[in-house]
């Protein structure tokens, strides 16, 4: 029985029908609720909303995992639960109630949750929430959704209904069925991924996937690994581990990983040999670059400085640039991206793609390489990139199959990497990623 379908014993019984009544305390629906609000209304993203949310309820570690869960399962399939729910629905209901009436199915549809939990739960939540008018709809609908249960799911068509339209449309031009093979991708929750430090063992339990990271289930607690505090491993999802490979830093060489956060393209880099510098603007995810780098204890120096100005002591080797995007191709981790990223986001995003594809001109040795990454999906954010580029004078250099045994099909004809969440489908699938590799011509 998972944390979030757990009944718990309440600190206080409701005895009244009114909802006027004290009703019983429970973190991880309220986190819950509250990160699915700020997605649905704001447009807020799940991590941002996380950390706050349970330290105002107070929710312990395992009940900010569970939550971190149930919002995540309700985020993967928003638009089959927005479907089921109309016809039970015969008037329009206020953002919030829809949202915790969209937890209450998720939970009864796919997370397993015991009915009397998932519609309990759910009237409290909206009693404390002062929503108790609403209350007596969310136990109807939700009862009637449990008897008839998963034949209710016939009939849609999931995939379809829970990716955007924008999005599905822009996805088409990944080739015939891509769209429909993302869908199947971002449809369930993600395993944990990590990188090993050169000589490190796997821990028990994981897959050794072909490009030499370590698949563990879904849900496993990376921190409580062993090896973990020993800097044996980081994080990293397999199809994050391309774009530095491709870059092949040799020992010796002055390499920039610049917009370094978290940290796993910085490791890899450095346990090449390379002399590492990371730069990182943003001040929370700088702490979290430094707090990475100093568990592996590698030599590496971290700079906090803008990419798009920032000068190197000496001319630059090579160079990997993970510029920020919209994250599309990180929907099956982070299932918000869906649903809080608009067509108009990708405008200020390509400038500043753009700005630091110039600007890292100035920081390469003639000669010296270039590898350009986003974890999108986007043609914006990559394939027009990489030409963008090209219109800047940067020399191309494709990346070739050979490069790439294991993934041949990942290597576009103009010889860019291309992966999305319908490869390694039978593995547990992988991130969205563009790359591409340039040179800097001779002046």
């Amino acid at each position: 029985m998972t944390a979030e379908s757990r009944p718990r014993k309440p600190r206080q019984r409701s005895t009244s029908r009114s909802g006027n009544a004290p009703q019983p305390a429970d973190p991880t629906r309220d986190v819950a609720f509250d990160i699915l609000c700020g997605v649905v209304e704001n447009r807020r993203m799940l991590e941002n909303s996380l950390s706050r949310s349970a330290t105002d309820h107070h929710a312990p570690p395992r009940d900010r995992a569970a939550a971190h869960r149930l919002a995540a399962a309700t985020l993967r399939h928003m638009g089959t639960l927005r479907t089921l729910l109309e016809p039970f629905l015969r008037k329009e209901p206020p953002e919030p109630v829809r949202v915790a009436l969209m937890m209450g199915c998720a939970q009864l549809l796919f997370l397993e949750t015991p009915p009397h939990a998932a519609v309990g739960t759910t009237v409290s939540l909206l009693r404390r929430r002062k929503l108790a008018p609403f209350a007596g709809l969310a136990n109807a609908v939700l009862r009637k959704v449990a008897d008839q249960g998963p034949a209710l799911l016939e009939g849609l068509d999931q995939s379809r209904l829970n990716i955007p339209q924008w999005l599905w449309s822009s996805w088409n031009g990944l080739g015939r069925g891509v769209p429909r093979a993302i869908a199947r991708g971002i449809s369930h929750e993600a395993p944990l991924d990590i990188t090993l430090r050169p000589g490190a063992s796997a821990p028990e339990g994981g897959e050794l996937l072909p490009n030499g990271s370590v698949r563990l289930p879904a849900g496993t607690r990376v921190t409580e690994l062993p090896g973990y505090e020993a800097g044996a491993f980081w994080v990293q999802d397999a199809a994050a581990t391309l774009p530095a490979r491709l870059l092949n830093a040799q020992p010796g060489e002055h390499v920039a990983d610049l917009c370094a956060a978290p940290g796993g393209k910085t490791a890899q880099l450095a346990a090449t040999g390379a002399q590492v510098t990371a730069v990182e603007q943003n001040p929370n995810r700088l702490t979290r670059l430094r707090e990475n780098i100093a568990r592996l204890n590698y030599p590496v120096e971290v700079v906090e400085a803008d990419a798009t100005t920032w000068k190197p002591n000496v001319l630059q080797d090579a160079i990997l640039l993970d510029a920020p995007c919209s994250a599309t191709g990180t929907a099956r981790r982070h299932p918000d991206v869906l649903w809080v990223k608009r067509p108009r986001d990708l405008t200020a995003l390509v400038a500043g793609q753009d700005a630091m594809l110039e600007a890292a001109k100035a920081m390469l040795k003639p000669g010296g390489r270039l590898v350009y990454a986003v974890c999108s999906l986007q043609e914006e954010e990559g394939p027009a990139r990489a030409r963008a580029a090209l219109a800047m004078g940067w020399q191309a250099s494709p990346f070739t199959p050979e490069e790439l045994p294991f993934l041949p099909e990942a290597i576009t004809p103009e010889g860019w990497l291309r992966t999305h969440p319908g490869m390694w489908a039978d593995k547990g699938s992988m991130d969205g990623f563009f790359a591409a590799r340039f040179i800097r011509p001779a002046d």
